[in-house]
Formats: C-alpha cells, sequence, structure tokens
C-alpha cells in the first residue's frame, strides 16, 4: 500500500522502467498477424447483471443453458462445476444479446440460438451440434430485440419434438418464421393471423411480437403461440403442424399480455400475464391454466399479499416429475419486493417463497447490499430441473439463484448458481501504483476494490452507493487516495454522487458539491462531473459547469481560473503541481502549474488544429488524456484515431501512430530495457479489430487477443497494470473485466 503524501518508493522503480521517453517517427506497424499469445480470465464478480432465461435440457441431467441481454450465452458443465461462456470468439456486438434459446428435444449436443441486441442491428440463429463449442450462424431478415425491453418473453425459439428438423421462431415485428432446415432457411408462416406491427419507426421503441411457442409433447402437430401485442386474442392453435391457426378463446382480459408458458406431461398450459411486456412498467398481471383438450381456462393467480405494490407475474415453471407442481415468479414489484410463489397442486393453493427462504451469498457477496440479500428482482426466468424436482434455479437483475430444496416445507435455502459467469457493463477501471491491482466501476452495481482478482470482491463501493461509476481517479505518488464519480438514479437514491478514500477504496467518504449559479444546482445528482485528484492526492477538481476544487476533502471550494467548462481534466502521476485539459475552441491544451488554481495555454506544438476528435463525448467517456505514472510531464492523447504523445508538459507533441485506428487505450509498465511505458489499445490494424500492445512507443503493434477471445468486440476501456510488465485489464459491455497475461512471462 502506498503511504499517503510524500514520495511514494514505488514512484522511483516506475521511472526507471518507464525511462525517458524520446521523440521518434513512428516506424510501419508490425503486420496484425504477429500475435503475442496471452492467457485470459476473467477478473471474478459472479453474474452480476440480468440474464432473461434458463433452459434446462429435457435429455440430459445436468445440462443447462442461460441466455443473457448482452453478454452471450452460457452452458452449464456438471462435471466442471461450472459455466462455460459460449461466445466469447463472437466478434459481432450485436449477437451478444439472446433473444432465446432451444435445447434439442432428442439430440442433447444440439443447442439453438436466437441471437440480436435490437431492431436495427444484425440478428441471426445460430446452431451447434457440439454444445455450443462451435456456432453455425445463419442471417435472418427479421429483427430481434435481446437487450430491447420485452427481453423476459419466451421462449420464442422452439424446436419440434416430432421433428426435431423443425424450428418455428416468433419475432417481435414480422409474425412467425419457420424452418424445415435445422435453422439453415426460414419462411415466413402466411396462415399466422398476426402478421406483426412493422418495425418501429422511432429509436428505443419495440414491440412484443410473439412472445412465445410451445409444442405439445405428447401430441404431434399441436402447437400454441402468445402474441404481447396489442389486440383481442392473445393465444393461438394449430393442430396441423402449424400449416393452419385459430384464435383460442377465453381467458383473462384482453388488457393483459401473455409473457410466458410452461407446459406440462399433463400437456395443460400455464400462462403469465402483463399488462406490459416488461421488464419495467408493468403494473398489473395475472397466472392462468389452458386446457387445450376441453378448452377450459382456470385464473390461478396467486393471492397478493396486502402490502405488495402492484406487479405482473412473468417467470414459469412445471415439474417434469409431477405436472400438479408449478411455480410462478412475480415482477417489477418493488415493495416489499419480488417473490417466487409455488404450488403442488396445479394452482388452487400456493406457497409464497421470499418469506421462507435464506440467501447464501459467500460467494457474490456484493449482493448483500444493505446487510440482508434481497430475493431479487425482474424475475423473468425460472425453471425446475427436468431430472431433479428439488432443484429449480431462477434469474434476477443481478444473479441467478438456485436451490436443492425446492420441493421441501420449510425454509428453503437459496445460492447464486454463478461460477462462471461474469456478465456485467464495466464503465471505468484504473489499475493504481499501490494497494489493489485494480479498481472497477460498474453499471448498475456500482463497482469494486479487487484485491483478489479471482474472488468476488467483498462489497460494493459505498458512502455514497452509486449505481453506475462514471469515472475514477487516483493520486500518483499518494495511490491510496481515489475519488469517484458516478449517478445516484435520484430520487431514489439521494445524496452525493462523488466520494474519496484515503484507503485505497476500502472505505469512501461522500463529497458533496456546492450549487454554482449557472443552473447547474446539483451535477452530484446527474452523475455529469467528473473529478481528478493531484498527484500527491491534496487536490480534488470537479468539472461542474463552472469547474471547482477543493483542498480540504470538501469543507470548502475554490473556482478554477482558465479552464473551460465541462472539458475532462487529467493530473500528471507525478507532479502535484500540475493538472491538464484540452481546450477546444482555441485548439491547444491548457496546464496548470499551481495545484489546480489556474490553467494557462501551453505551446501545443505538433496538435493539429482541430483537437475535436480529444472530446469524451458523454459522462460515461474515457479521458483520451492520460497521464504516465512516475514520470512528470509525459503524456499521451488519443485525438480520433491518432494517438500523440508528450514529454514537457504538454508544450511539444509527436504523433505516435500511425495505420493505426484506435478506439481507446492505457498505458501499463514498460517492458524490461524498454524506455517506453507499455501501450495497450482496442484498435483496427489491418482491418482486424483487437486487442494490441505497442512496447516500442507506438510504432509497432501486436496483437495479444486472437479469434478465441473476442467477446462481441463490446469493449469499452483497457489499461494495462504500472506494476506488472504485460498484464492488461479490459473493460467489456456484458463479459466483465477481463485480464490477460502473457502465455511465455515477461
Amino acid at each position: 500500500m502506498g503511504r499517503i503524501g510524500g514520495r511514494n518508493p514505488m514512484a522511483f522503480a516506475l521511472a526507471a522502467a518507464f525511462g525517458g521517453l524520446v521523440s521518434a517517427a513512428a516506424a510501419t506497424p508490425v503486420p496484425v498477424q504477429s500475435v503475442v499469445a496471452y492467457r485470459w480470465a476473467n477478473v471474478t464478480v459472479g453474474g452480476g447483471g440480468f440474464a432473461p432465461g434458463i433452459v434446462f435440457s429435457p435429455v440430459e441431467r445436468g445440462l443447462a443453458y442461460l441466455r443473457t441481454d448482452m453478454g452471450g450465452a452460457y452452458r452449464w458443465d456438471a462435471g466442471l462445476g461450472r459455466w462455460l461462456p459460449l461466445q466469447d470468439s463472437e466478434a459481432v456486438s450485436s449477437y451478444m444479446g439472446v433473444e432465446s434459446i432451444a435445447a434439442d428435444p432428442v439430440d442433447p449436443d444440439i443447442v439453438y440460438l436466437a441471437a440480436g441486441m435490437a431492431t436495427r442491428l444484425p440478428a441471426a440463429i445460430f446452431r451447434s451440434a457440439d454444445r455450443g463449442a462451435h456456432w453455425t450462424r445463419v442471417p435472418v431478415p427479421f429483427a430481434m430485440g435481446g437487450n430491447e425491453d420485452g427481453r423476459g418473453l419466451g421462449e420464442r425459439l422452439a424446436i419440434d419434438p416430432h421433428r426435431p428438423a423443425t424450428l418455428l421462431y416468433g419475432s417481435r415485428h414480422d409474425g412467425m418464421w419457420r424452418s424445415d432446415t435445422s435453422g439453415a432457411t426460414w419462411r415466413k408462416i402466411a396462415a399466422f393471423p398476426l402478421p406483426g406491427l412493422g418495425k418501429p419507426d422511432r429509436p428505443r421503441q419495440t414491440h412484443g411480437g410473439v412472445s412465445f411457442i410451445m409444442f405439445d409433447p405428447a401430441r404431434p402437430g399441436h402447437i400454441l403461440a402468445g402474441s404481447a401485442d396489442p389486440g383481442a386474442h392473445h393465444l393461438f392453435r394449430s393442430t396441423d403442424g402449424g400449416a393452419s391457426w385459430l384464435a383460442v378463446a377465453g381467458g383473462p382480459a384482453a388488457a393483459l399480455l401473455p409473457v410466458k408458458a410452461a407446459i406440462g406431461g399433463d400437456g395443460i398450459l400455464t400462462i403469465t400475464y402483463c399488462d406490459a411486456i416488461g421488464p419495467n412498467g408493468i403494473t398489473q398481471g395475472a397466472v392462468w391454466r389452458f386446457d387445450p383438450t376441453s378448452g377450459a381456462w382456470r385464473d390461478v393467480t396467486p393471492p397478493r399479499a396486502g402490502d405488495a405494490q402492484p406487479g405482473g407475474y412473468m417467470g414459469v415453471a412445471v415439474s417434469a416429475q409431477d405436472p400438479r407442481v408449478i411455480a410462478v415468479a412475480t415482477v417489477n414489484r418493488y415493495r416489499p419486493g419480488d417473490t417466487v410463489w409455488r404450488s403442488a397442486d396445479g394452482g388452487r393453493s400456493w406457497s409464497e417463497l421470499r418469506r421462507r427462504s435464506t440467501r447464501d451469498v459467500s460467494t457474490s457477496p456484493f449482493l448483500d447490499f444493505a446487510g440482508k440479500a434481497d430475493f431479487g428482482h425482474w424475475i423473468a426466468g425460472l425453471a425446475i430441473d427436468p431430472f431433479d424436482a428439488d432443484h429449480a434455479a431462477y434469474v434476477t437483475g443481478a444473479t441467478l439463484y438456485a436451490t436443492t430444496g425446492f420441493g421441501r416445507d420449510g425454509t428453503m435455502a437459496w445460492a447464486p448458481w454463478t461460477k462462471g459467469i461474469e456478465q456485467t457493463a464495466v464503465i471505468t477501471l484504473v489499475s493504481p501504483t499501490g494497494g489493489a491491482p485494480l479498481v472497477s466501476g460498474f453499471g448498475d452495481i456500482g463497482g469494486f476494490r479487487h484485491d483478489d482478482l479471482t474472488t468476488s470482491p467483498p462489497r460494493v463501493h459505498l458512502n455514497p452507493f452509486l449505481t453506475n461509476t462514471n469515472t475514477l481517479d487516483y493520486a500518483g505518488s499518494a495511490p491510496n487516495v481515489l475519488v469517484r464519480s458516478g449517478n445516484t438514479h435520484a430520487p431514489l437514491v439521494p445524496g452525493a454522487s462523488l466520494a474519496w478514500s484515503d484507503d485505497g477504496a476500502v472505505r469512501w467518504h461522500p463529497l458533496a458539491v456546492p450549487a454554482d449559479g449557472s443552473g447547474d444546482t446539483a451535477p452530484e445528482r446527474s452523475g455529469n462531473a467528473a473529478i481528478t485528484v493531484s498527484a500527491d492526492g491534496g487536490t480534488f477538481l470537479v468539472e461542474t459547469t463552472r469547474p471547482i476544487l477543493t483542498r480540504d476533502r470538501g469543507r470548502s471550494w475554490t473556482a478554477v481560473r482558465g479552464l473551460p467548462s465541462r472539458v475532462r481534466a487529467t493530473a500528471d502521476k507525478a507532479d502535484a503541481r500540475r493538472f491538464y485539459a484540452i481546450d477546444f475552441a482555441a485548439g491547444r491544451l491548457v496546464r496548470s502549474d499551481d495545484g489546480g488554481a489556474s490553467f494557462h495555454p501551453t505551446a501545443s506544438i505538433g496538435l493539429p488544429a482541430d483537437l475535436s476528435g480529444a472530446r469524451a463525448s458523454g459522462r460515461e467517456a474515457a479521458n483520451p488524456l492520460v497521464a504516465v505514472p512516475g514520470r512528470a510531464g509525459s503524456l499521451w492523447l488519443l485525438i480520433g484515431q491518432d494517438l500523440y504523445r508528450s514529454t514537457d508538459f504538454g508544450e511539444r507533441w509527436v504523433r505516435a501512430t500511425r495505420d493505426v485506428a484506435i478506439r481507446r487505450y492505457g498505458l501499463g509498465r514498460g517492458a524490461p530495457g524498454s524506455a517506453w511505458p507499455a501501450l495497450y489499445a482496442i484498435a483496427r490494424i489491418g482491418g482486424v479489430d483487437g486487442v494490441f500492445r505497442s512496447i516500442d512507443g507506438g510504432a509497432g503493434w501486436r496483437r495479444i487477443n486472437d479469434d478465441a477471445h473476442q467477446w462481441g468486440l463490446r469493449l469499452r476501456m483497457i489499461s494495462g497494470d504500472p506494476r506488472r510488465f504485460g498484464r492488461v485489464y479490459v473493460a467489456s459491455d456484458g463479459r466483465g473485466i477481463l485480464y490477460g497475461d502473457p502465455q511465455d512471462g515477461p
């Protein structure tokens, strides 16, 4: 751990490792085929995001699949005792949003995915004959919404158990589609009564469409399908394999939409209903059962507790051993919270599980937000193991819970079933020069101090708890001092969204910012105000509309002179007097030599006249201006896709890259004997997108990921480790934090 104040001994070692930066013309890049072999792994958190559906194989014990809304699909490997990510080789971002999943009802090796993130993005059906180890992809003309509203509906993709080469897919906007070639070709079913409402004409709008499809395993040719679009009829039936369809009369009022269904061994369908497609915005719901043989409907909605807020029902499951055992989950009930109901008599009576459940979250302690792990929210997926009726699982917006006591009376114990699952959106991260190797900022769950990359951290950042952490910074010579900014989702979680720590992110202290008279009366609530800390940890500079600083931990504030409004500042990592920022109007770098009190222009020789490409757009954007740890006055700047470097406090600059299109970059400890920090970049070189490294100041680059490790290329930030050459951290949007090390060591 670095000490507060004074000179950190680590700085001397870093200065030696990074050496003196020299100006040199960029050489021709190393060909992209030249790859440095890296070992990749996830920084362990455990779950963390929304997985709308879980599907057990109906033909092999211990085989299950999980679909997530932006992190791809997973398979449970009972032999290894962990979930395996199935789409890490995917290079198309949209395909990491899985809309539906179908396990073959005859061959346990075959599985299908329907993948597509949003209406205006690519969509495809994936088929695997080896449980997801390899995929055949078929682009399709109908749009999907794996990360849109309604992603908890389903399953939309269904396999005919009597003719496994036949699949049906219920689309959101374009009716029902059919394949009789194991997913290789698709055609629209003209006979289906609802052709679809068409793609919405406004962004962020979507439809429910065909919400689920159910083949009757006992009666060939019998199919049931639900529609979650507005209309007079919501359930449709075919008895001739889909050649013709009829609307099913009866059931709940037309205002309720069928969102999910499960069929029992007795052929009876249990359907959950909501008044919206969710996962938010649902105020009413119901549970009904339909007997296709008699045509009879029965309302089996569980009793609503007197203190419960309005909401609906979504997750649904039926035991394969006993069709009278059914379970449903509420959705969008925040007080006292969502729950699961279980019935052993087909819905005539119910047992509410929330009140008699315990949750052991020791493997994912971050779930214990306030002294007690909550039952969960957004319970869109619920499943009972077809080979073990005591084994059940349900998903939440933050984890996947499982129990082995689902059929037992009394207290029911649940625990996260997430080993191997890292499904989070990571906004920012830093690897300080002392203390923990990594401190992170996540979306939805705030972020962590990571002392051990292989163990879930004991807690999220608290005091304040920020749902999103947008920026992080550490003091280069006093790395125990860190600052962060983010979102509080006010008014639900009011209070400051700026914080500081003086013990390496173990404990945090809120930092309140005064109103500045500019209309930006509460920047801490919006999360728009980034925060920067000086090298010695003594000064906090906050980029409000009118930038301000404090040297006494927020007890008093001073306006900063000469710093443009709403620009990102960068602190020198060795000299506490120096701060830097880009003045876009003047087209030059500005610098403070008095600890942030005032800024003045630098000569900025060598920088292009137009610096707009260096603007950090949005509160979650990575800062394009980075200071080298342990080396006063050494800076790197990303302008558009090009890197520039300065060794004299921003006075003169040299373009460091050629023929490299960089999206994000970061610095790490230099290679042994090198005069440069290691550069890591998310970039395109020679037509190949990937993760690259340069150890010669940007002249030559080598790819360090491979085709098996692409993670949908949903990569938001990257940083090297200032204490360990070769170590790199990559923040993904859906697959958590990835870290890599050279396979052959330094």
